[in-house]
């Protein structure tokens, strides 16, 4: 009967602790699920979150490489317009540089204001009529750049100048010469018709030339070395040398001993 009991009572303490083990069982399960499906949580908003997170960092590199874009080409467009402003400046100050020197040039070579008035009233029978003698005698020199090289230095410039500056010369010049007369002719009539108006320019032309020729000559001079005075000793000693014209002369008999030998001299016997 004891036996029994204590059958029994084992048996029923083995169903409790089995009914026990399936309710931790069954919750030990319960929890594992709920962690599992805590953490495919986690895991899924992780990924979401990292998806964002790739796409805005997309997001914010096309916006980056648009303002990189944008700012390069206006860096681009500012440097050609600074380009161009510099370009610009530069060529308003070679045109400037280039107006000033011709500006000096017509000024020096006697191109005045004046001068373009009195010269655009000249008519072709101006020069036609005009009572000099033609040098047909004279053979034609002749021209290089449009001007006769039978005139000195600033006539040629200042005849340069007006071709290019009064077209009513330039028209003049064409339709004379050579069919009415010479070049020389032309020319001479010209300077003789403007010698009022050119003559103050070309004689101050004139005389800075001499002024620089002049100190070209007085620095010349001053380069030159100065005399060295001899000291008499060395005189003592070149008297006791044979002079120049001696040894000249012994330079000489040698070369004749050289080339006709030493009996060259001697009567023939």
């Amino acid at each position: 009967m004891d036996l029994w009991q204590k059958a029994r009572t084992f048996a029923e303490e083995a169903a409790r602790r089995s009914q026990e083990l399936t309710k931790e069982a069954a919750k030990r399960s319960s929890e594992i699920t709920v962690g599992s499906s805590k953490l495919s949580d986690i895991v899924s908003e992780a990924s979401k979150r990292s998806k964002e997170i790739a796409a805005e960092a997309s997001k914010r590199s096309k916006e980056f490489a648009t303002e990189a874009s944008k700012r390069a080409d206006q860096i681009r467009l500012e440097a050609a317009k600074r380009a161009d402003a510099i370009k610009s400046l530069a060529e308003n100050i070679s045109l400037s540089e280039t107006m000033r020197k011709e500006e000096e040039d017509l000024e020096r070579f006697g191109v005045t204001e004046e001068l373009r008035e009195f010269v655009q009233q000249i008519t072709l029978s101006t020069f036609r009529d005009f009572p000099l003698q033609d040098d047909s005698e004279v053979s034609d020199i002749p021209t290089e750049s449009n001007v006769r090289k039978d005139l000195n230095e600033w006539q040629v410039k200042h005849a340069s100048l007006v071709l290019s500056t009064v077209k009513e010369i330039s028209k003049l010049r064409y339709e004379l010469c050579p069919r009415i007369m010479k070049e020389r002719k032309f020319w001479r009539i010209y300077f003789i018709l403007v010698n009022s108006h050119v003559e103050p320019y070309e004689k101050s032309h004139m005389e800075n030339v001499k002024l620089k020729s002049l100190e070209q000559v007085n620095n010349a001079g001053a380069k030159e070395p100065s005399t060295v005075e001899i000291n008499p000793k060395s005189e003592a000693k070149d008297s006791n040398q044979p002079s120049k014209a001696s040894m000249s002369s012994a330079t000489e008999q040698d070369l004749d001993v050289f080339l006709l030998g030493e009996d060259s001299d001697d009567d023939p016997g």
